[in-house]
């Protein structure tokens, strides 16, 4: 009886001990942090499953209060909530501070902003009044989705302005500061009211604050780009970069060069080599505490994204050149990385294993980078192949690739969801139902995802989808520019492709921290649909608004019942014209074709004078064609053009005060303007 009784004693006294050494966890915040809307909150909360995460170690509490606000003047002040007073009596080893949500209420932030960073920072000093050891960690806000009904009338903006007085307290308190916006922000399904997380939003939400406790953030990892075979930017500092556990070494060797650096508490490193000329093959060495990455046969070259819709999809082997250019395609100073979709748009339903992985932004197939061969060549993009060739002949150093386009998606699909949410946030909303977006688009995405029942079901076309799942999975991987070939799933409306389009050069320069990043792109051909005839004007006229862009002309290569020609070199070839001349300054490289610059009236007469005009001519030695003039009532008629010296001069002798002249205004057209290098004229109309 004595034994046991000591037993007893023992167990009991190696309980207290071990509950005497468990961590809490205090988890301090709203109706997120307690679980609204979720069906059990007492296990599907994000506390409950950070204490699954954590294990006996540690013990979590929930101490969320549905509606509290951090303004102590707010409408439910935290601070005044029996939520508060229990937060403190458990006086944990680490509070987690998630706060803010509900201070972008109307009756709030506009009148009591100005004490946010103060009463922040009073609730955080009374959890350490209680515990003077306690590690304090505030998180940024989770998304508010832009289908929340006060979106545009005030909580967008005051979300933003929250998120930074968050981070000014974090840097003035000195604590450690977590995300819960970016890991829910490409995952609206997540968020089906458009504030709550769902069961699997809120284990996001746990496994983040796990990893900021425990340091775990899967060890050491680089974007998919890094790859052996793969081409890095020559003669410009080479930013290297991923992920790896807090506090973890991180060792960098390439060229001769070494650099070092530690993971942050947040996961992330980042290491500047100086800048590096041409050459290679090297290998890049990446270590870490435990885990050592090793890259080999790697060059340093130029690298160019090629993205866009089918006709830069459009693949060498289905190109009329295809024979002749698999023939030469072996060239170990060209590198491809060749990001395909896992499923293509094609008129069928996807069933729900599509589905649920599109929602997860796992749209694209695992590649790496490879050598130029026939058989790497063939399936990879003709536009971008025959762009890169040139490039590679002209400038004699290694050319790396990256081609990341989608058969059919529009403009919206290609922009991140911050520029859109403040500068078109019209095009967020029901997209599926929206005249902003094309019908063709809706009506196959509609058809795409007819077996969802998620109200919030994703699909490439969607707006910022391939953004978020192609764009933003290259973590700023350097590159010296973009060629684009897209257009024809927004030529229903040019006005709203024009803010689009100027949104899209504006989300990419932003995301790869570079405002001259060149952008070169191409005008859509010749088709036989009436809307295209303005469109492609307005793809001209945005080439003058938006600087650092080159277009192409390639209405002489379109066919006039395929919205694919095949005749893909001449485009290639066009688009390294425009880098090779105002990327790399070859000047005797001319990049376009005769480009309308200004008109001057005269005796009966337009003259038209031009950029690129030197040895202006026809294609095939016949008069110019689809030249038309008009009065000031803007009825045309066909003109005869002349070259006379440096300009054209336009009339039609029944147009007695010409005002107007247009060229090539046909959806499909014969217009057959050059200049002496042999490149054509764009589609252009004047203007008053």
């Amino acid at each position: 009886m004595k034994r046991l009784l000591l037993l007893s004693l023992s167990l009991i006294m190696t309980m207290a001990l071990f509950a005497q050494k468990q961590i809490k966890v205090a988890c301090v915040g709203n109706s997120i942090t307690y679980g609204s809307g979720l069906a059990d909150p007492k296990t599907q909360s994000y506390p409950s499953q950070l204490q699954q995460l954590l294990g006996e170690a540690y013990e979590v509490g929930n101490f969320g209060k549905p509606g509290a606000t951090l303004l102590n003047k707010g409408h439910r002040p935290y601070m005044e909530q029996s939520e508060y007073k229990d937060a403190l009596a458990f006086a944990g080893d680490i509070v987690v501070i998630h706060l803010g949500i509900n201070d972008t209420d109307p009756r709030n932030w506009p009148h009591y902003r100005d004490y946010f960073v103060k009463d922040y920072l009073a609730l955080i000093d009374s959890f350490r009044r209680v515990n003077s050891k306690c590690r304090v960690i505030i998180a940024r806000l989770t998304p508010i989705a832009d289908r929340h009904p006060r979106f545009e009338s005030g909580t967008r903006d005051w979300h933003g302005e929250i998120q930074q007085a968050i981070e000014t307290v974090a840097d003035y308190a000195g604590v450690q500061l977590i995300d819960f916006h970016e890991p829910l922000y490409p995952y609206p399904f997540l968020l089906p009211d458009a504030v709550h997380p769902t069961k699997e939003g809120a284990g996001v939400l746990a496994q983040t604050v796990c990893s900021a406790i425990t340091g775990n953030f899967g060890g050491l990892q680089l974007s998919e780009l890094y790859s052996d075979n793969m081409v890095l930017q020559r003669d410009t500092p080479l930013t290297i970069q991923g992920k790896a556990n807090a506090g973890d070494k991180i060792v960098v060797k390439l060229a001769g060069q070494q650099a070092t650096t530690k993971a942050t508490d947040n996961g992330r490193w980042a290491v500047t080599l100086r800048p590096l000329k041409a050459g290679g093959p090297y290998t890049l060495t990446v270590a870490g505490q435990k885990q050592k990455l090793v890259y080999t046969d790697v060059l340093i070259g130029e690298v160019w994204l090629c993205s866009g819709q089918s006709n830069m999809e459009f693949m060498v082997k289905q190109a009329a050149t295809a024979k002749s250019a698999l023939l030469q395609a072996d060239n170990n100073l060209i590198r491809l990385f060749d990001k395909k979709a896992r499923w293509r748009t094609n008129a069928v339903e996807w069933d729900s294993s599509v589905l649920d992985s599109l929602n997860h932004l796992q749209y694209y197939a695992d590649t790496q980078w490879s050598v130029a061969s026939s058989g790497s060549v063939s399936s990879f993009s003709a536009v971008a192949y025959y762009f890169g060739k040139m490039l590679q002949d002209s400038l004699q150093v290694p050319v790396g690739l990256i081609c990341n386009a989608i058969g059919g998606s529009p403009t919206e699909a290609w922009i991140d969801r911050a520029t859109l949410e403040y500068q078109f946030p019209g095009i967020l909303r029901n997209w599926t139902q929206n005249d902003f977006i094309q019908d063709w688009v809706r009506g196959r995405a509609a058809l795409n995802v007819k077996k969802s029942a998620n109200k919030q079901q994703r699909h490439p076309y969607e707006p910022c989808y391939l953004y978020e799942a192609g764009i933003r999975s290259f973590d700023q991987f350097p590159i010296k520019g973009v060629i684009w070939y897209q257009g024809e799933s927004n030529a229903q409306n040019r006005e709203t492709h024009e803010k689009l389009f100027t949104l899209l050069v504006q989300s990419w320069r932003k995301n790869w921290k570079n405002e001259t990043l060149p952008f070169y792109y191409v005008q859509l051909s010749s088709l036989d649909r009436p809307s295209w005839t303005w469109f492609r004007d307005s793809q001209r006229r945005l080439m003058k608004q938006i600087p650092h862009t080159g277009m192409v002309v390639s209405s002489d290569c379109g066919d006039s019942l395929d919205v694919h020609p095949i005749n893909k070199k001449p485009i290639g070839e066009r688009l390294a014209r425009w880098a090779l001349n105002q990327t790399y300054g070859q000047t005797n490289v001319v990049p376009s074709g005769p480009l309308f610059r200004s008109m001057e009236l005269r005796d009966g007469a337009a003259y038209l004078s031009f950029d690129y005009a030197e040895n202006m001519g026809s294609a095939d030695r016949q008069p110019l064609r689809t030249f038309e003039v008009a009065e000031t009532e803007g009825v045309y008629y066909p003109a005869t053009a002349e070259v006379i010296g440096s300009q054209i001069k336009v009339y039609n002798k029944k147009v007695k005060q010409p005002h107007y002249v247009r060229y090539g205004w046909q959806p499909f057209t014969r217009a057959n303007l050059v200049n002496g290098s042999g490149l054509p004229a764009s589609t252009f109309r004047t203007d008053k």
